[in-house]
């Protein structure tokens, strides 16, 4: 994918197939590392370890209406060419935590793309989900999550005017965090 942020859209879409009910997100940015890394934590269905040897395998998939998943495939093999890689840590009934490395410096490496949209888009379609967003930029560190959201805004996050506020504070926060006013 041309983004990372439709990659992360992708595993946080898998967490939910899984029947996750809260989800992490965490990114962290370290120029000093030259590191891009993003995790996604679930507490879903987990997977057995037959089906964590299998995951990177294209024609492996748990979707009944096609024949291959090429999500995580395609990650692993983007982000092991630009220096990093894609791990997997899962449970069966206990979740899945999935983390992709980057190499921030590699001229391959991709941009993280338009987080405020996807977790947004996150918001709009599962309202019912506990999101816990994290991002780390060279230390500075921004952290909002659905249930603060959902103080602030008296329960109602769904509607477009509230899901366009977030998308624009989370927008701003973004800049903040790498030196933008």
């Amino acid at each position: 994918m041309k983004e990372l942020s439709l990659n992360i859209l992708d595993i946080i879409e898998n967490s939910l197939k899984a029947n996750a009910k809260n989800i992490e997100l965490n990114i962290v940015e370290d120029d000093y590392k030259d590191l891009i890394s993003v995790e996604v934590k679930d507490d879903g269905c987990g997977m057995d370890e037959n089906l964590i040897k299998e995951v990177f395998d294209p024609f492996t998939t748990t979707a009944t209406n096609k024949k291959v998943g090429l999500g995580l495939p395609l990650l692993k093999l983007e982000a092991e060419s630009c220096g990093g890689g894609v791990y997997i840590e899962s449970e069966k009934g206990k979740g899945t935590k999935v983390k992709i490395c980057f190499r921030k410096s590699h001229i391959d490496t991709p941009p993280l793309g338009d987080l405020p949209s996807t977790i947004v888009t996150v918001l709009a379609t599962h309202p019912e989900v506990n999101l816990k967003y994290r991002h780390e930029v060279n230390g500075n560190i921004f952290e909002i999550s659905t249930e603060e959201l959902r103080s602030i805004c008296n329960e109602t996050i769904c509607t477009p005017l509230v899901l366009n506020g977030i998308k624009e504070f989370i927008s701003e926060k973004i800049k903040e965090l790498h030196g933008g006013a």
